[in-house]
């Protein structure tokens, strides 16, 4: 039994056989790459002596809900509400995902559909900024916050996000495969230039803003302000979440509760968008 693959003027024929051994080295590679997960997952709900055994064991043997049950504990003789920690956590990443997400999206727009002098220089400063680690541009971010009085605010953390330079990258490179056809159609119907860039340029880019979303809630989720953010009441769940696994040995349990707490909001939001994100690889070298 033989299957024909048409791709282009080229034909692949692959037997059954070779698509069962496909099938199964792209599951082991799967399995492999899932046991952090498990491994997560299963440290959350084991007890102490089970957290500690050498050698560590991938299962868990006698599950408990005591680490949760010690993690509420914990949180509820904080000084500070472990709701503000939620809000500030989840008013960065909001604040910092949307106004990215918008300033992106409008620079990359005359930067793909637009022909103006300088375009193709802005362009390479964006990809040559690709090239810096936040870890270089640190010092120079807290001098422009310090500058600018938002030292200790939410602005600080906030703020950095909007210049995401992989963002407008990734808009720039997905608007340029809208057809020129579409955009001219609707010039000559009297839209906009506004009016073209909300109501058709973005709804055709949606799996590229979407993509956009993760990464950049992967990135400020995980954000804990440090070096920007001294106040408590300022700080995040990630920062909270630190203070409890640097509790020592005692804490390892609530550490383990915690971690599967925060990983576990990321990946229910890139499940519930991986189709999006996937269309955005299929098509991203597409052109007109």
């Amino acid at each position: 039994m033989r299957m024909t693959i048409s791709l282009g003027r080229r034909k692949v024929n692959r037997s059954f056989a070779g698509n069962l051994s496909m099938f199964l080295l792209l599951a082991a590679f799967g399995a492999f790459m899932a046991l952090p997960l498990v491994y997560a997952i299963n440290n959350a709900f084991k007890p102490l002596d089970e957290i500690f055994m050498f050698p560590p064991t991938l299962f868990v043997r006698n599950p408990t809900f005591n680490n949760f049950i010690e993690l509420v504990n914990l949180l509820s003789t904080s000084w500070v509400p472990f709701s503000r920690y939620i809000f500030n956590t989840v008013f960065i990443t909001g604040m910092g995902i949307l106004g990215h997400v918008v300033l992106a999206s409008a620079a990359a727009y005359p930067l793909a559909k637009h022909r103006f002098p300088g375009k193709n220089l802005m362009f390479q400063v964006v990809v040559l900024s690709l090239m810096f680690t936040p870890a270089v541009t640190s010092i120079p971010n807290y001098m422009i916050m310090s500058w600018l009085g938002w030292v200790d605010t939410y602005w600080a953390v906030i703020v950095p996000a909007f210049a995401y330079s992989l963002g407008l990258y990734l808009m720039k490179q997905f608007m340029e495969q809208i057809p020129d056809a579409l955009l001219e159609a609707a010039k000559i119907d009297g839209a906009s230039e506004y009016r073209i860039f909300w109501t058709i340029v973005m709804p055709n880019v949606k799996p590229a803003w979407l993509t956009l979303i993760i990464l950049l809630f992967q990135m400020l989720w995980g954000s804990d302000g440090n070096g920007f953010i001294y106040s408590e009441q300022l700080k995040s769940l990630h920062y909270a979440a630190n203070q409890i696994i640097l509790g020592g040995i005692s804490r390892a349990g609530a550490g383990a509760a915690v971690a599967l707490i925060l990983m576990s909001v990321p990946i229910a939001l890139f499940v519930l968008s991986q189709s999006r994100i996937i269309e955005t690889m299929a098509t991203s070298g597409m052109k007109e």
